[in-house]
């Protein structure tokens, strides 16, 4: 644990030392596109943030090939070499995106072969276990094209929750350490060295996104672009490919004592199959929610919207902060509850904690539709957005003007005190349509 502490220092620090320089490199070669319609940041930003996390990659797989404990991984695995090959034309062409916004089908195919090439170093989904059928061996066709479409999938869900100051590396950095203490737990807990590899990828993309974090978090100086959301998204789906695909479920001896023993000690056999849907399952989700309201409209599926997960959050009343704090939190209930079932199946305290949490946080995502108020004698110790508020109205009447007070109801300000649709006034205005003002 020791040498896996020090790989995610050194990648964090390298990753974080490098945004600032890497934020001057941006604003000099102009890449700070304009504010598009979908965006909810106010002024043009750098991008190509991407360029610290991959040399935090690489600083964090040059440490770790000099650690003893961890030094065999590189001597029993070609899959390390496999990662920085895909990551690394994965990053180049993100780079080239986040300057010259290539069109969606060249990053499509660029992906495609970022993902063959893994597979052609080793890097593949060999056997699956399957509940009730039990493990399942892969011609090198079926993993290969499950292995593409699991790289695609991880990398498009990635790219797409990329919508607001730190969700994307806040939301990778929570799903990493889920299967971070799952691989751990496979490679220490019942010594497979095969799990190795998937454990040395997790820390590493947790340092990627601890160190571009600070940066990053609203108000962001600098975004991570599609050079750091496709890599990140590259290097986690490498972390599930090779934890489902390459440890022999054999190897973990499960399948001894009574049926109902085996049954539950089977859990972290399955579980690869549930844990990495279930760390991305809120990014996955707003992939496919997108692709079929896209399609509803007669639009291409890469067609840019608001319609995301974190814009209906904004447009509900929820800031900036406390949208991603949202996020978080639902993305770290699942990927843990997962992580604790795994090992607990058979306490049923774990299911009850989830759903408690679950309305804990129903309760926090609907809170904009309630509008407390605070008494009058409590005014003076609450935020201002639950005070009572007045403002003054001139109403012409003969011979003076008279001042009546008309009290409002505070809207849920969004970004910098607007709303995620637009610039809008603090206050609503409760009077119908057509009525005189």
């Amino acid at each position: 644990m020791r040498d896996y502490l020090l790989t995610l220092c050194v990648t964090a620090a390298v990753t974080y030392l490098l945004t600032g320089p890497v934020r001057k490199f941006a604003i000099a070669t102009g890449a700070m596109p304009e504010i598009r319609a979908r965006d909810v940041h106010r002024e043009p930003t750098p991008r190509l943030g991407g360029i610290a996390m991959f040399f935090g990659l690489c600083a964090g797989l040059l440490v770790a090939d000099h650690l003893q404990n961890l030094n065999s991984v590189f001597e029993l695995s070609n899959e390390p070499r496999a990662l920085l090959s895909g990551a690394a034309l994965i990053w180049l062409i993100g780079v080239l995106d986040d300057k010259f916004e290539l069109d969606a089908l060249i990053k499509l195919g660029a992906q495609m072969i970022s993902a063959g090439v893994m597979v052609a170093q080793g890097l593949t989904i060999l056997w699956l276990p399957i509940p009730g059928v039990g493990v399942v061996s892969l011609t090198p066709w079926q993993g290969t094209l499950l292995t593409v479409a699991l790289v695609v999938l991880t990398i498009n869900a990635v790219n797409f929750v990329d919508g607001l100051d730190g969700l994307a590396a806040g939301m990778v950095c929570i799903a990493a350490a889920a299967f971070f203490l799952y691989a751990y737990r496979l490679w220490y807990g019942y010594t497979i060295e095969a799990a190795a590899p998937a454990t040395l990828f997790t820390v590493i993309l947790m340092g990627m996104c601890l160190g571009f974090l600070p940066h990053n978090m609203h108000p962001a100086r600098i975004f991570m672009g599609d050079s750091g959301s496709m890599l990140i998204g590259l290097i986690l789906a490498a972390s599930a490919i090779s934890i489902t695909g390459q440890v022999d479920p054999d190897a973990l001896k499960i399948f001894e004592g009574s049926t109902r023993q085996a049954t539950h000690a089977a859990l972290p056999v399955f579980i690869p199959l549930m844990l990495p849907l279930s760390i991305i399952a809120i990014p996955m989700a707003d992939l496919v929610l997108a692709i079929v309201r896209r399609t509803w409209k007669g639009q291409s599926p890469f067609a840019a919207d608001r319609g995301h997960l974190h814009h209906r959050l904004l447009e509900i009343g929820h800031s900036h902060s406390r949208a991603v704090l949202i996020m978080y939190f639902w993305s770290a209930l699942i990927a843990f509850g997962t992580l604790a079932y795994s090992v607990h199946s058979a306490s049923m305290w774990i299911v009850l904690c989830v759903v408690a949490l679950s309305a804990i946080g129903l309760v926090l995502l609907l809170l904009p539709r309630f509008t407390p108020r605070a008494p009058r004698w409590a005014e003076s110790v609450v935020p201002p957005r639950y005070r009572r508020r007045k403002r003054a109205l001139v109403v012409e009447t003969a011979p003076d003007p008279v001042v009546v007070e008309e009290e409002r109801i505070p809207v849920p300000a969004g970004i910098n005190g607007a709303t995620a649709i637009g610039n809008r006034g603090r206050f609503t205005d409760r009077r119908k349509a057509g009525t005189p003002s």
